[in-house]
């Protein structure tokens, strides 16, 4: 994510001004000085100055950075930088993935290692600081991470490839289909490229669209050995009844849910409970809207009537942004029962 420059009456072409391998998240320009914070996969963000006079085309001089925030950090822990590949899916499409070793990793021995799926279904990974893979990785799991089809960054076809076939303008085929098709692809090639990992100890987990990508995949999979399904979409029928953003879910699936209810069903993880053999931890806020919690008790126990042994929490006073802007003492317990789970079941 870049800064550009260009003429107040759209004449000419943008110019960059700040570019590089890192996300620019907030600029200020006076006085001839261009102020940015700017973040990659090891720094969480750090404010820096240059110079920009006024109808420069590019920042002039050397840029000198002002803050130090993440070194408190990297001199505690050793932050782990991902290394991009590209994975190709089922039907030939190109899927851009990361992978990032465990911190400390030796040559030779084997890792598990965790699948992230970002929420959304319209939102992407990229190579800025991510909290969540360097406590994966500083605890000793390898971190795989993609952006299937259904993703922001990469156009229109790309994003909208997982419209329900049902669906009057661009139909595709649905959650679930290509998008799965994708994550597995980057987990296949995530083991062939990268000796360290261990094919035998593999997890996932994800928030929102991600959970409901993890719920899925424990439905159509038994490639993993545990899984999380954080803040999930359960079942697609029910969150148009339920929850704060009615209609979203029907932009995906085409018709709406009161004319054709099966066409919700038929892509809800909920429907294919009976295939879940893999054991979940499951997480969900209970003042949630965007995802009420009944999508997580639907799941935990449709699984307990049968048989099986899903592990549920609730966290109470908190929301649909649990894991971004929860309270402190919510947000080290989530993280901790993240890892004691995979550390449970992957070793």
């Amino acid at each position: 994510m870049h800064v550009y420059q260009s003429q107040s009456d759209g004449t000419g072409s943008p110019a960059l001004v700040v570019g590089g391998d890192r996300w620019i998240s907030e600029w200020d320009w006076a006085g001839g000085t261009l102020a940015f914070v700017a973040a990659t996969p090891v720094c969480t963000g750090e404010l820096a100055v240059a110079g920009l006079p006024a109808g420069g085309a590019a920042a002039t001089g050397a840029e000198q950075q002002l803050t130090w925030l993440t070194k408190p950090l990297g001199d505690t822990f050793r932050l782990a930088s991902p290394e991009r590949f590209v994975a190709r899916s089922a039907d030939g499409s190109e899927v851009e993935c990361w992978v990032m070793a465990p911190a400390g990793a030796q040559a030779g021995t084997r890792y598990p290692a965790l699948l992230n799926v970002h929420g959304g279904p319209f939102g992407q990974y990229g190579n800025r600081f991510v909290d969540e893979f360097q406590l994966q990785s500083a605890a000793g799991f390898g971190v795989i991470y993609c952006n299937p089809r259904g993703s922001a960054g990469y156009g229109e076809q790309w994003g909208r490839a997982i419209r329900g076939p049902e669906c009057a303008h661009d139909p595709g085929t649905g959650w679930g289909s290509v998008d799965f098709e994708d994550v597995m692809a980057c987990v296949d090639t995530a083991c062939e490229r990268f000796s360290w990992i261990d094919p035998d100890r593999l997890g996932i987990l994800g928030g929102s669209y991600g959970g409901y990508m993890t719920s899925w995949a424990i439905g159509h999979t038994s490639r993993f050995r545990a899984a999380c399904s954080e803040r999930a979409c359960n079942n697609l029928l029910m969150m148009e009844y339920t929850a704060d953003i009615a209609g979203y879910i029907r932009s995906y699936v085409g018709p709406d849910h009161l004319t054709d209810p099966g066409a919700y069903l038929r892509q809800s993880p909920v429907s294919y409970v009976r295939d879940m053999t893999t054991p979940v931890l499951i997480l969900h806020s209970e003042d949630d809207l965007r995802c009420p919690v009944s999508q997580a008790e639907e799941l935990f126990v449709a699984l307990r009537l049968l048989g099986r042994d899903p592990v549920m929490y609730r966290f109470p006073g908190e929301n649909h942004e649990l894991s971004r802007s929860g309270s402190p003492r919510h947000r080290i317990t989530r993280a901790e029962l993240i890892l004691d789970w995979f550390r449970t079941h992957l070793g």
